[in-house]
């Protein structure tokens, strides 16, 4: 009846003569396709329960735009999986620590007598599950303690994807063990951790650009330096500072796309930092060109208007840098002109804020580097005058009548320092060293402080168990 249908022979489906034209769907008009009477084209001979395609709507032909803007639409993508993080948890990684300083092998004697002053975490019921008993204890300088409870809670966390939780209670515990001297069981301890730059710790990128990372920032950095010690390689150290970098300076171009000032600034500070370690890192590989270089190139980094807490505190660090590589000009160039040439300090005048006294403590160090005592001990006096509470102060004003001759009253500062409840390792070394020197019984005398540091209450965020090391023994 039809003429215009061509008959098939069974073999195929054979289409609309009409339709031998080839017509690009988007190059159609609504009505010219909605009008259109072509058959789409539809299974084969012998498909079961062949289906027809709805047909088109008419007039403006927006159900055909939808379809086509539904069918371009990607489907959501799939909710990120928790990772699991439990083969952090595993017992056999953390090492056993004695629960107080009496069975401790580097431990001075009076500290093992008074060990009954630190709290232990075997005797302390639910130590383990409060997490405000482990701040406690770093509150109140008890570091053992604490890396013992962290240990602990790292092993019953009960959700292993709880990253936050497991990387703060391993850096407490990393962080415990380098400030109780254990550090090479905090290098073996690290090793858990493996390669920190895997994809595997960030997590979902929100906006197209570097994905986050679920390690904080700090554990990294301390990460870096415990694997080069724990494999014995100090170039790993450095590489692994120029990948920290990198991802810095990622993160500052991104805070600048978006005006974030204070993202800004963070990340512009840790960079800095970044170059001051790698500088130290090529000092202990005694690569004394390599660090003066980089030194000089950090150097070239235009410093800011107005000097922020960040900024002065890196200029103290390259400063002291220079010192170390003998390098005196630059120690005092890198503080600007407070410190350059033979400035009075009546000229600077006290009570500036921190910022005047680094620079005049520069000033002082590198005068006792030109082997100028005599020139250094006024700028020291004055120093000590204006932050008599300063132990660094303190301690290099008596080093420094050490070598003019004033041993006595070096000593006397020490030991005021001493008494008035501080105890860092460079106080009591230096304390120790002038018993050596004016006595022929220092161990004696050594012991006696060990015991007059071990008297003293725990002081805030200050270790209260010392080694054998603190003293000479």
């Amino acid at each position: 009846m039809d003429g215009s249908r061509t008959p098939t022979d069974g073999k195929g489906h054979v289409r609309n003569k009409s339709s031998s034209t080839k017509v690009s769907v988007h190059g159609l008009t609504p009505s010219r396709y909605t009008s259109s009477r072509r058959r789409s084209p539809g299974p084969g001979p012998g498909s079961p329960n062949p289906q027809q395609s709805p047909p088109p709507s008419r007039g403006s032909g927006l159900g055909i735009d939808a379809a086509l803007s539904a069918a371009a639409t990607p489907p959501p993508p799939p909710t990120p999986r928790a990772k699991d993080f439990s083969y952090l948890l595993r017992p056999e990684i953390y090492h056993p620590l004695p629960a107080t300083a009496a069975a401790a092998a580097n431990v001075p004697q009076p500290f093992r007598d008074a060990a009954d002053r630190q709290p232990n975490p075997d005797e302390t019921v639910g130590v383990v599950e409060s997490d405000s008993s482990l701040s406690d204890l770093l509150a109140n300088g008890h570091f053992r303690a604490a890396a013992i409870v962290a240990a602990r809670q790292l092993v019953a966390t009960s959700d292993p994807t709880d990253h936050a939780r497991i990387f703060s209670l391993l850096y407490t515990r990393l962080a415990c063990l380098l400030l109780l001297d254990a550090t090479s069981l905090a290098a073996q301890e690290a090793k858990a951790l493996e390669d920190l730059n895997s994809p595997f710790y960030r997590g979902e990128s929100l906006d197209g650009g570097l994905a986050p990372h679920l390690v904080p920032w700090e554990l990294r950095v301390l990460h870096v330096r415990l694997q080069a010690l724990g494999f014995g390689d100090p170039r790993r150290a450095v590489m692994s500072y120029y990948e920290l970098a990198r991802e810095a300076r990622v993160r500052i171009a991104s805070a600048l796309s978006v005006h974030d000032n204070s993202a800004r600034e963070l990340w512009k500070g840790r960079l800095a930092e970044l170059g001051i370690k790698v500088a130290g890192a090529l000092i202990e590989m005694d690569d004394l060109a390599g660090a003066a270089a980089h030194l000089t190139n950090m150097g070239g980094e235009t410093p800011p208007s107005t000097p922020t807490l960040v900024s002065r505190r890196i200029a103290l660090a390259k400063a002291l840098l220079w010192l170390q590589l003998g390098d005196v000009d630059e120690a005092r160039a890198t503080m600007g002109p407070t410190v350059e040439g033979n400035t009075p300090l009546s000229s600077v005048g006290p009570g500036r804020g921190s910022a005047d006294i680094a620079s005049r403590v520069v000033a002082a160090l590198c005068d006792m580097a030109d082997g100028e005592y005599r020139t250094a001990l006024p700028t020291w006096r004055e120093l000590h005058e204006d932050a008599p509470d300063d132990e660094m102060v303190g301690v290099n004003l008596a080093v420094c009548l050490l070598y003019v001759g004033e041993m006595e009253e070096g000593r006397s500062i020490l030991e005021g320092l001493v008494d008035a409840g501080y105890s860092s390792h460079t106080l009591l070394f230096n304390l120790s060293t002038m018993y050596e020197l004016c006595t022929d019984r220092a161990k004696a005398r050594k012991l006696a402080l060990a015991q007059r540091v071990a008297d003293q209450e725990p002081a805030a965020g200050a270790s209260w168990e010392k080694t054998n090391a603190d003293f000479k023994l």
